[in-house]
């Protein structure tokens, strides 16, 4: 049991190192090879953030626990409206006057409804993997567009460049290789350290793979938008504080959950059919308000939805 807990330990360090090292090292190269920012913001800095989430699942399918990496999924949605902007409201108040974020927010409950519907016409596999990414395609296309339309010169290209995640235009050729190599080497070793440590704590204790996904696993690799939520919501910057969750779980369900299924089947548990799907889904329909009529998330509703993460957590161990 101990050895387990250090291999969880040890395998999220991993995971948060080498995906904030991929990340760096990714949009750097992209920027130097003369990728449009916009297009290294849509692609390059969304699938490096949820790197460490996209490699444990895969991971959790080969080594036979499937349950593992749909509950990081479903779990890692749920934390992120919970908790990551939960506890950054405690800290400081997140106002949405001027977010805009209202199409992203769509696309996120498209998104959901969606999975939750080929979870019922389940066990996911190939087809239903093709079918998530042929609709994360599609959102990174209008994304694009959007953005694109939102942007006109070279000087809002090369404010667009300056506001990435990692961006640092005078880091040299062999840091940007070794962060790179940091990355690629450090998120499957992180993985499988992780999901052997979860494996191994859910057969200790007799817990089910699928609520030790939704729960530890889950909250472990949602950190890493924690500590970018937190940090917009100091700089005030709400739209990217909401905007952060909103794309994280979008990919989860679309990219993560595709590109999964097509590694083997998942078979969805009951207990997602009938319980954790829809927690998922209304957790997701409670920033409604926040973003359509403009309520502004304080720490009394920061301690709300800390404590509704708490209560169900309670719910799925007792």
């Amino acid at each position: 049991m101990i050895a387990d807990l250090g291999m969880v330990l040890a395998g999220l360090v991993l995971l948060v190192l080498a995906g904030d090292g991929l990340v760096r090292g990714a949009v750097n190269l992209a920027l130097r090879l003369g990728i449009p920012p916009i297009i290294v913001g849509l692609t390059v800095v969304a699938f490096g953030t949820s790197a460490p989430e996209l490699l444990v699942s895969v991971q959790a399918v080969l080594r036979g626990a499937p349950d593992i990496a749909l509950g990081n999924v479903v779990g890692s949605n749920i934390a992120n409206i919970l908790l990551v902007l939960g506890i950054p409201a405690l800290i400081s108040a997140i106002h949405l006057s001027d977010a805009k974020c209202e199409h992203g927010f769509v696309v996120m409950m498209a998104a959901t409804a969606g999975f939750i519907a080929l979870a019922f016409a389940g066990p996911f596999t190939w087809w239903h993997g093709l079918l998530l990414l042929a609709g994360l395609a599609y959102m990174l296309g209008d994304n694009f567009n959007r953005a694109r339309a939102h942007r006109n010169g070279k000087r809002a290209e090369a404010l667009d460049a300056e506001a990435l995640e990692g961006a640092d235009p005078q880091m040299a050729w062999w840091k940007v290789l070794a962060l790179l190599a940091v990355g690629l080497v450090g998120l499957p070793i992180g993985a499988d350290l992780l999901v052997d440590g979860a494996v191994g704590i859910a057969r200790a204790v007799g817990m089910s793979e699928a609520v030790i996904g939704l729960t530890l696993v889950a909250v472990g690799t949602s950190l890493p938008e924690l500590a970018a939520t937190t940090a917009a919501a100091f700089r005030r910057e709400a739209d990217m504080a909401v905007g952060n969750v909103i794309g994280s779980n979008i990919f989860n369900l679309l990219g993560i959950i595709g590109i999964a299924a097509l590694v083997g089947p998942l078979p969805v548990p009951s207990q997602m059919l009938g319980f954790d799907l829809w927690v998922m889904a209304a957790t997701s329909a409670m920033l409604a308000p926040f973003i359509y009529w403009r309520w502004v998330m304080g720490r009394a509703m920061g301690l709300v939805l800390i404590a509704v993460y708490v209560a169900y957590v309670v719910m799925l161990v007792v």
